[in-house]
């Protein structure tokens, strides 16, 4: 039986789909079975984001509206075997699309997979209760901004309404030089506003933004540890977070600082 997570956030722009897609190469890479599932329905990005948009033959409103079966609208990834995703459609308006329709396409995978993650569609309209209503745990996405936090309490005070085994946040995009030198908000900040376990963090990375435009993960960047971590926590219920601040303390690390904030 599979562990159905819907990855979340209050407001677009925040790393969802990304975060998504690199939690699930981790694990996958690990040897569980991973199903990434975009319900993104219309505005979707993690065929793109994994690289497989020019191989989607059907999705998952083919699977809805009975053109297909669950599992041949699966698209494998080709650099890690056991992971799968079930893209979304580029554009729908019908109403066939219900949360009860989408979690009838989770049950049928979810003898087939360990791990079942549900990228949502940001906001709190019909497509996050969609996606929510599919789910047994929820992680939500939050950057290092007022706005983002607010938005995430908002989303945390929603999800408390649904019947959830659990609830965690990732706070993504955090910068240790901001952080040390009291321009942004520190991860521990984050947690005491919204009173909700933290999973992991994610420091603020320009390859990620490169690589998910033409479907590369994490690899070897320097975030690539943050989300080994992240997928440590994740299944073995560990809570070692990534040190985003490390290399920016001490001597070097201030001239570390200095010199970023130049450039």
């Amino acid at each position: 039986m599979a562990r159905k997570i819907v990855i979340t956030s209050g407001k677009g722009g925040v790393g969802k789909t990304t975060i998504c897609a690199n939690l699930g190469a981790r694990l996958a890479a690990l040897g569980f079975r991973v199903c990434l599932m975009d319900v993104d329905i219309g505005l979707n990005n993690l065929d793109v984001v994994m690289g497989i948009e020019k191989r989607v033959m059907f999705d998952i409103v083919d699977v809805i509206e009975g053109r297909c079966r669950p599992k041949q609208a699966l698209v494998q990834d080709r650099r890690i075997q056991s992971l799968y995703v079930m893209p979304s459609a580029h554009s729908y308006s019908s109403s066939n699309v219900t949360g009860e329709k989408i979690k009838e396409v989770v049950l049928a995978l979810d003898g087939n997979f360990d791990y079942i993650l549900i990228d949502c569609p940001a906001g709190v309209e019909a497509g996050f209760h969609r996606a929510v209503y599919c789910a047994s745990e929820a992680i939500v996405v939050v950057t290092p901004h007022i706005s983002s936090v607010r938005d995430a309490d908002k989303v945390l005070s929603i999800l408390s309404g649904y019947d959830l085994i659990h609830k965690s946040i990732v706070v993504n995009r955090i910068r240790g030089d901001l952080v040390l030198s009291g321009e942004m908000l520190s991860a521990d900040e984050i947690v005491r506003a919204l009173k909700t376990p933290l999973l992991g963090v994610i420091p603020e990375d320009d390859d990620i933004t490169a690589l998910s435009t033409v479907g590369g993960l994490a690899g070897a960047s320097i975030s690539g540890r943050a989300f080994t971590i992240l997928c440590e926590n994740l299944h073995e219920g560990t809570k070692k977070i990534y040190d985003y601040t490390m290399k920016y303390r001490g001597l070097f690390g201030n001239f570390r600082r200095n010199l970023k904030r130049k450039i």
